[in-house]
Formats: C-alpha cells, structure tokens, sequence
C-alpha cells in the first residue's frame, strides 16, 4: 500500500490519508436543471478515478457523489419547459445517471438525492438554531455568517466581497446581509413544499450537501471535492454549517480546475456549453475520459475541436498498439510476476505510474510513464509490456481499450462505427471525417480533401478510393 499525499485546497498543504481509516470522498455532483456538460464530468471523472485508484492499492473507500435536485434553477427551467418541477428534475436525474453511465467509469457507491435527505436537513437546520448560529424569519431560517470566527478560511476573502449570490434569501428577512438561507419558506408558483418545524419550505443549497455527506459518511470524513468555481460560497457555507453544529466535516479538500473555451470557464448561463451527451457521441468515451485526464486536476483545462482531436489520437495510439501486440490471455500485470522472467521496465514503469497518482493524483506525470512503455515496446520487443500498459489504462478507466472487441474489431465496438472488410470498426470521429473528405472533394476544395485525408491518416486510417465510395482502412 502506497503513501496517498493530497493537496488540501484549505491549507495548501500535502495531506496523507490514513491507511488504516475508511477513505469517504463526497464530491459535488450536478444541479439538475439540464443535461450536464462536458466541464460537469470532470470531477465525475476525476474522483471516480481516484476511489479507483485508492482501493486498487488496498484503501477502504466510499465514493459519494449527490445529485442537487431541490434548487431555485430547477423551478425556473421546469416553467420554462411547462413540466412540474420535480418529475423535471426526475427526467434530469435521468438523463445524468445515463450520460454519466457513458463514461463507462461504473457509478460512486452512493449517490444521494436531496429530495430523499429532508428529515436529516431539517434536523441539521435545527441544531443550529439550537446552537445560536442559526434563527427563524417569517418562515426562512438563517445562518449567522459573523457567529463562526473561521469564515472564510477555503476562499481567503475578504468580508466585503462575500456576496452570497442568488441562493442568499430574502435581504428583508436578514439579520446580515452576509448570512445565508438554511430553510426558504414556500412561495407562491413554487409547485414542491415539505414540512418543518418553521412552516412548509424546502431547504437552501448549501445545507443539502453538509446533510447528505453525514448522511453517508458521518460527521468527519477524509476528502471533500468539486469544482473550483464551488469554493464561494457553496463550499465556504457547507463548512460554516457543518462545524458550527459540531461536526469535524471534511480533513482535506480538493477542488478540479474548470474547463475553459477560448479563455472562459464553461457553464451553462455563459452559453458556450458543451453538452457531455454530445462530445460521447462525436468522440468516443475513451477519448472524453482521455481528454479529462490530460492535465492535472487542479489547473484549469483547455477544451476544444484541437484538444479533443488529440485525445482521439492518442486513444487511436493506444488501442494500435494492442492491435499490433495484444496481451496475453490470462497474464497477470507485470507487478504480480516479479518472480519470473517479467520485470525491468514494464514492472518499473508501473510503479512510476503508480507513484505518479499517490502524489496529489498526478494523471499528466501517470500517462507519460504509460505512453513511454508505449512507445520503448514499439521500438523493440518488451516482454510483459502489453500487460503493463493494459494494467496503467485499467486504473485510468480507460481498459477498455485493451479489450479483444476493439483490439480485433467487432461491431459492439463502444462509440459505434461502421465495421470495415478488415474486420476493425471506425469510430464516429472518423466516419465523420471521412463524411467531411467526401464533400471538400464534391467541392472540388482538394486541399481541404488532403488536409482530413492526413487527419485520419494520424488516427491510424488509411483512405481508399473506389467506384462504391470512399472506405477506411486500418493502418497496417
């Protein structure tokens, strides 16, 4: 078992985790107030790789990974689409269990509902009352920002830039405008209510999470996470709450990077999205999940047409090497066969690879360990370094690529595609090229034609021209 070092988002400090405690992650998961993007799947991804990695090296662990689905935009995009609001937060559960399950990474151990979590909210709201740090106003309940001296501490702001956003309550009902809403009693064309000692209401965001993590992994846990644009104020209240009512919460946090296009973050209100439905469906899963990866969690990562042609080239370099290698049946990794004639640089570089995600999960320093044995067993022959490769790419959820239906070509290839006379299947990416090469020469634009013809030519695809049309043909 490996020492797991953390980057704490509170103190900036490494934290070690426990080897002899339960490893509870609770990540934030989605609002469902429309299908998720792509910048959305990053902490899917991410935390749903490091759970995977942590039991791989013996840790007990839970993933908790809650779906919001009592808030302020869900009523406002339920009216939009003339639909009750809670069976449209159900068709948008629905449609995130599905788009998620894509990924093909399996589902967290638990994934709690705010709608299923209310007695334990209620009962979290009223031992704050209890303790002086919360009070009732005409049906709303309150937090006392100024009664927790540590406020502030995750985001480093200052007091006068603390504006709690629309999730704030009503300014008239407030002892201060800093303090935030616990309980929003219930309002006219509001259609969901539940009871409370404080009259029917549903609870505030910030609440819904600090009761569903104790819920799920009680009142201290090792690693709290979600995206950065989280850390003010969902995050800093999530604390707040929590602490103030006695609970220890989090022991480290860690926050992902935002995915950026042309230099601003994704979401949904700025209107540059991306929907994850979409990018699975041109792309592939492998080279969303390969794209997710490619830069360390916590910094922010690029996202376009240029980043996600890099990720299907480097999946297409992946699954043409087992093409080209294979793996033998049965083979144990080469860190179960020390003993025999396996070792040397597949054993070593795997061991990289795994010191590489026990550092603050370092999956860019990871997958170059990977793609150096790629590319050392590409040079000569490297006995047991298929085995390795395929092992580095289980823990990246990325095994899949090693697997006899894609490596031989079947047509449950994962992503879809035509199934070509070499009995290997192109992928939508590449039918979509190929699609794209068809017009430009129809057009008579040869330049554009040569241009995708070296594209798919980079993805491993040869372009054959005959009197039944344009076929790809793998790259021998």
């Amino acid at each position: 078992m490996r020492e797991v070092r953390i980057r704490d988002s509170l103190t900036g400090e490494l934290r070690v985790l426990d080897p002899d405690a339960e490893i509870g992650i609770y990540a934030c998961g989605p609002t469902v107030y429309s299908r998720i993007h792509i910048g959305n799947a990053r902490p899917f991804v991410i935390f749903s790789l490091l759970a995977r990695f942590l039991k791989s090296e013996g840790y007990r662990t839970k993933l908790v990974i809650n779906v919001t689905d009592i808030n302020d935009k869900i009523y406002v995009a339920a009216k939009k689409a003339e639909d009750p609001s809670a069976e449209f937060a159900r068709r948008m559960t629905d449609a995130y269990l599905e788009d998620t399950a894509r990924l093909g990474l399996g589902r967290p151990d638990a994934e709690p509902l705010a709608t299923e979590t209310i007695d334990e909210i209620v009962a979290l709201i009223a031992d704050l009352i209890g303790s002086g740090h919360a009070y009732e106003s005409g049906g709303d309940v309150y937090f006392r920002v100024r009664s927790f001296a540590p406020y502030g501490g995750l985001s480093n702001r200052r007091t006068e830039d603390m504006d709690q956003g629309e999730e704030a309550g009503s300014a008239s009902l407030k002892e201060d405008p800093l303090d935030f809403a616990l309980w929003k009693a219930h309002k006219e064309g509001e259609d969901t209510s539940w009871d409370s000692p404080w009259g029917p209401g549903r609870p505030g965001w910030h609440i819904e999470c600090s009761a569903m993590a104790e819920a799920e992994l009680g009142p201290s846990f090792a690693i709290h996470g979600g995206g950065s644009d989280l850390v003010f104020p969902h995050h800093e209240n999530e604390i707040a709450q929590s602490q103030a009512a006695g609970r220890p919460f989090a022991q480290a946090w860690m926050h992902n990077g935002m995915i950026e296009t042309d230099a601003e973050k994704m979401s949904k209100s700025e209107g540059n999205i991306f929907q994850l439905s979409e990018a699975l469906d041109r792309y592939g899963n492998e080279a969303v999940v390969a794209y997710l990866i490619s830069g360390h969690y916590r910094q922010p990562l690029a996202f376009g047409a240029e980043q996600m042609d890099e990720a299907v080239a480097r999946v297409e370099r992946l699954r043409n090497f087992f093409r080209e290698h294979g793996v033998e049946a049965g083979a144990p990794p080469p860190e179960q066969q020390r003993g025999g004639s396996v070792g040397g640089a597949p054993a070593s570089r795997l061991d990289a690879f795994r010191d590489a995600l026990a550092d603050d999960f370092n999956t860019p320093r990871a997958m170059a360990q990977l793609f150096e044995l790629v590319a050392e067993a590409n040079r000569a022959e490297v006995p047991g370094a298929p085995e390795a490769v395929k092992a580095m790419l289980e823990l990246l959820g990325l095994g899949s690529l090693a697997e006899e239906k894609h490596v031989m070509g079947n047509a449950s290839v994962s992503g879809g595609g035509e199934v070509h006379a070499s009995g290997f299947a192109a992928r939508p990416v590449e039918e979509a090229l190929l699609v794209e090469r068809d017009e430009a020469r129809a057009a008579k634009d040869f330049e554009r034609a040569d241009a995708i013809r070296d594209k798919l030519a980079e993805l491993g695809w040869e372009v054959r021209d005959s009197a039944e049309g344009a076929k790809l043909v793998p790259k021998s």
